[in-house]
Parts: structure tokens; sequence; C-alpha cells
């Protein structure tokens, strides 16, 4: 290897060290001509240092933003060292890679720029490293790094020992069918039917036939008999998503199925039982809804005989990030896209949301992205607009108003950004949800009087 501008690069001490690197490094001239390449980015790009040595760094790597946003050239031009976000490269074969790129300036020992050098990681490397480390997600479709969903992570196999009823608590779209899913997966019923039903999207009387069945002659259009979903599910797992919208009525016979397992089709006087675990999840706090008198209480506490609940996104910002790039890596596959990412602005921009419909939201933000970006790094255009303006909301003028009237306008502001939730709302502000509650009530008889 040769000299440059007095940045001696052909000591032998200098090339053993970059050969132990595992990150790839090479250096180039003014030029942009390559004079050094260790070992790791011979290995990472299938190309051996005589035949990169002398050309064009372009020419070797060919990347998607060689020529337009070459950090390289960002970086011996500006005389300032950039990290650039995964690139994809040209390997040996035709095949492409992605890597994670760091730009600098090269200088002689009088301070004058004569080149710049690169270090790069192939990701794929470090993402097998990492599973290596950190070991694999224990369960498909379950990302996290959020220690409170860790601690739900590693007690779910001692709960799918168990056929003790479940309750899944958390705000829509935080994954509570994931857990449902990974429970069954684990149990001993792992080979038995796994049977959903949405409780919340079909009225009683529908609600009622599709749990129970019914014999032919039951009602109008009852041919022939129909099996239940109680029944279609022995010997495996019926999910009973959002229970908090069972009606009082539907909720009685709920409680039977729940404690005897057994049940009458409609139009039936015969019982039919039923081996089956039954999960139940809800995205309303259903203690609350029986002290309002909306959910029995001994159903209640039928169903809730192991609670988990879900913290939303924005109490588990870390996992944004890693969710965000398997739902890319799937996406990918589906459009047959090369889309690398989020551009660091973009980063910000989910960093800064709050997330209200939590990780599905996520999901159809990446799906609006695919429509609008080509190829590349997503970047703030190819965003909702909604997403932007949420970054920065308006400024609340309290000019003229009673410090009685500041607290209404916080405390409104408040419920109105966790839709109506006093929990949340009493969490954001540091106080306890009774003294939300106290004080509507005052502000209620305020405006009455």
């Amino acid at each position: 290897m040769g000299e440059q501008g007095g940045f001696k690069l052909d000591s032998m001490t200098t090339e053993t060290i970059m050969d132990t690197i595992a990150d790839g490094i090479f250096t180039v001239d003014n030029d942009f001509v390559i004079t050094s390449l260790n070992r790791a980015a011979e290995q990472i790009i299938g190309i051996p240092a005589s035949q990169a040595l002398g050309r064009k760094c372009s020419e070797v790597f060919n990347t998607d933003i060689c020529g337009s946003d070459c950090p390289l050239v960002k970086a011996v031009n500006e005389d300032k060292s950039l990290i650039r976000y995964p690139v994809s490269i040209s390997c040996d074969g035709g095949n492409r890679a992605f890597i994670k790129v760091t730009a600098s300036p090269m200088m002689d020992r009088s301070g004058k720029v004569v080149g710049g050098i690169v270090t790069f990681r192939d990701l794929s490397l470090l993402e097998e490293l990492q599973k290596k480390v950190q070991g694999a997600p224990p369960f498909e479709g379950i990302i996290s790094h959020n220690s409170r969903m860790r601690e739900i992570v590693s007690i779910l196999p001692r709960i799918a020992e168990s056929d003790s009823t479940v309750l899944i608590q958390g705000e829509s779209g935080t994954g509570k069918d994931l857990i449902a899913k990974a429970i069954h997966r684990l149990s001993s019923r792992k080979d038995g039917p796994m049977i959903v039903v949405n409780c919340g999207a079909l009225p009683d009387t529908l609600l009622e036939s599709e749990l129970f069945g019914y014999e032919a002659g039951a009602f109008t259009d009852a041919r022939k008999d129909k099996p239940g979903r109680f029944a279609q599910a022995d010997m495996g797992s019926i999910f009973l998503d959002e229970i908090g919208d069972v009606s009082p009525a539907l909720q009685t016979r709920l409680l039977r199925v729940i404690q005897e397992r057994s049940f009458e089709p409609l139009g039936s006087t015969r019982t039919v039982r039923s081996n089956v675990r039954i999960i139940a999840a809800t995205n309303k706090n259903l203690s609350e809804e029986v002290g309002a008198g909306r959910f029995r209480q001994d159903l209640y506490y039928r169903v809730n005989v192991f609670q988990i609940s879900l913290p939303p996104l924005r109490e588990r910002k870390e996992d944004i990030l890693p969710i965000v790039d398997s739902f890319i890596h799937r996406m990918n596959r589906i459009t047959r896209k090369n889309l690398l990412g989020l551009s660091p602005g973009s980063i910000e921009m989910f960093m800064n949301h709050d997330w209200p419909g939590n990780i599905r939201e996520l999901e159809n933000i990446i799906e609006h992205a695919f429509i609008l970006c080509p190829e590349g790094l997503i970047l703030p255009e190819h965003l909702p607009a909604a997403l932007s303006r949420r970054m920065d909301p308006p400024p609340v003028s309290f000019a003229g108003k009673t410090l009685a009237q500041i607290e209404a306008l916080v405390i409104s502001e408040t419920l109105e950004r966790h839709g109506g939730k006093r929990s949340a709302a009493a969490r954001e502000l540091g106080v306890d949800k009774t003294t939300i509650w106290r004080k509507m009530k005052k502000l209620e008889s305020r405006e009455q009087s």
C-alpha cells in the first residue's frame, strides 16, 4: 500500500491492525481512487484488494447513492465525518448487500485533507451477531426490547402450561392477538384449533348464534344445524377479542360457559360440552366497567384469573425502530421493492409521535410510505401529512383565563389526547385518576350552576 500526503499506510503494523478489524475499511485519495482496502471489506464485497486498488470507489462499490448523495464526497469536501444510514452496494456475482457507512476526511500531518476513509458494516452480519448474543425473538411476531414487554414474554410459557382463563388488557393495536396466539402455540393444545371471535364486531343476536351455534328451525333462515365457535374450539383455544363490548344479557350466557364449559345451541334443549381454553382481551378497563355497572362482576372474576396488561407503543418507544425494520422487511417481500429504512428526519417524526393507534397505526404508516417511496430511504414527504402536524401541536393560549379555567382546559386537552381515558390522562398529568374524576365532576357542577 502506498503513502498519501504523509499519512503512512504501508507499514506492516498498520496493515495488521486494519485486517484484524471486523468492519470493512477502505481509503481514497482526493480523486476518490481507492488506495487501501482491508480484509473485512474484501470479504463483504467479494472482491480482492488487487482488483479494487487504483479504481474509483464508485466503480467498485456501485452504491445506490454514488454521484448524488455520497457521504464520502461530502466528508472530503466539507471536512467533517458523516454517518450514513443503510445503503445498498454491489457485490461479486451481482448480489446486493446492505451496509451502514461512516465516512471521514483523511488528513496529512499539516492538517490538509488528502483523501477520505470509510468504515462500513454488513448489516446482515450484524443481525446474525445480535441473534447470537441476545437470542432470537422468543415468539414469532413479538418484537420488543422494552423491559415490561420482556417480562410478559418471559412468563408466557408458564401461562401456557395452565388451562386457566387469561385476560389480556391493552389499547387497540398493542398486539393482544399476538400474545393470545403465542399462548395457544406454547400450550398442550397447540395441535387443536384456535378460534378467534371479535365480540365487538357483531350485534347480540348474531354474536350469540356465532358463539353457541343453532339447530335447524331455530329462526327463519336456520335451514340446517350450525356448530358455534365454542364447539369448533373443542380441544383447542377460543380467543374472545373485545369481550368488554359484550352486552349484559349475553354476559350471563358466557358466565355459564366459562364456569361449566357447557352450553345449549339456539333452538335446542340438549347440552353441548366443550373442552376449551378461554383467552379474552379488551381495550377497556374491566374493573372500571364493573364499577359502572356495564360488566358483570362475577364474569370479570372468571375471565380475570390471570391478567396481562400490554403497554402502549408511546411507553415503549425503544421498540419503534425494530418494529419498523420488520414491517419494511415484510413489505419489501410483498411489493418486491428494496427500501432501506427511515431517513433521520423520518426517524425524528416517528420518535416524536404519540401513536394513539399503536402498532396497527405504525404498520399502516409504513404501508402508506411504500406507496409513495420508490426506492432508498423513506423520507418525511413519503409519510402521512397528519404525522408531521402532530409533531408540533398548536400552542394553547391561557391569556385572559382564570386558574380554574386553565385547569379545566388542561384536563380537557389531555383527556381528548387520550381518547377520554381517565387513567391515561392521569398518568400524563401525574395525578390519581380519582382526582381527574373529582375535578371533572366539579367542573360539570360549575357549568350547570
